[in-house]
């Protein structure tokens, strides 16, 4: 390769690096986007490595060799993480909304001092719809209190729901830091009441790019699932979880057991 091709190559990289950069930094000032700017940041820094790589490989044959494997590693990465959106997918698009659960459990998310983020509040839209068809069945609020929260989520759900249906009470689980904390503290509670989520249906109430790792959880805790997804309004920011979930979602295959 000639010098004025690489001359080219070093222009076009590091004018990507510099166009991830910079829409990294101005991405993360979106609320919700946080890890869509990171992943560009990421970027960037790929952009560099990939840059360094291949001149590597023009002067060694070390180098033509880690050029190698980082293309197969990143083909490989790319496989995998279609795959994965796949699945997501999948899960995300099934509704059991019309069937009749035998609890539910609603899965809490972001709360804003003391009101429901935006994915929490589309939960509890949902929730809301289940209810007025079924309004009998037994419902969990499950979620702790997390950084730059007044209230727990769960308490944050209460309010919500308990304006929209005056008359029902609702089993809060206030301590859950995690999904896999959500359904065991939800488990005990049901459990108390009566209600084996072991041997009955349980409907999840969660947002549709984290459905497919909420059952993955429930399941490996025994509990029968229904699903209700709830989606987001805004399609970019569907696009941002549902990319981030990927990530979410190898973390718990390897460690969350």
């Amino acid at each position: 390769m000639n010098g004025k091709q690489l001359t080219k190559r070093e222009t076009l990289m590091l004018a990507l690096a510099v166009l991830f950069t910079l829409a990294g930094v101005g991405i993360q000032v979106i609320p919700g986007m946080k890890f869509s700017g990171q992943l560009s940041l990421a970027t960037a820094v790929g952009c560099v490595v990939w840059l360094y790589i291949c001149n590597w490989a023009e002067r060694s044959t070390a180098g033509k060799r880690c050029k190698t494997v980082f293309v197969a590693c990143l083909c490989a990465g790319l496989v995998l993480f279609g795959a994965l959106e796949v699945f997501l997918l999948s899960y995300g698009t099934r509704d059991d909304s019309t069937l009749p659960a035998d609890a539910v459990i609603v899965l809490g998310a972001g709360v804003n001092g003391s009101t429901p983020s935006l994915s929490l509040q589309t939960r509890l839209d949902a929730a809301s719809a289940y209810l007025r068809r079924y309004p009998e069945t037994p419902v969990v609020l499950s979620g702790g209190r997390g950084p730059g929260e007044d209230i727990t989520e769960a308490q944050a759900m209460q309010t919500v729901l308990q304006a929209r249906f005056p008359e029902k009470m609702f089993l809060l689980e206030d301590k859950a830091t995690s999904t896999a904390e959500n359904f065991r503290y939800s488990k005990a509670i049901l459990s108390t009441e009566g209600i084996d989520p072991e041997s009955v249906s349980v409907l999840i109430v969660t947002n549709d790019f984290h459905m497919a790792r909420a059952c993955l959880i429930a399941q490996r805790q025994g509990v029968h699932t229904l699903t209700l997804a709830a989606p987001l309004p805004y399609g970019w920011l569907t696009v941002n979880y549902y990319i981030r979930e990927a990530f979410a979602l190898v973390k718990t295959f390897l460690l969350d057991w």
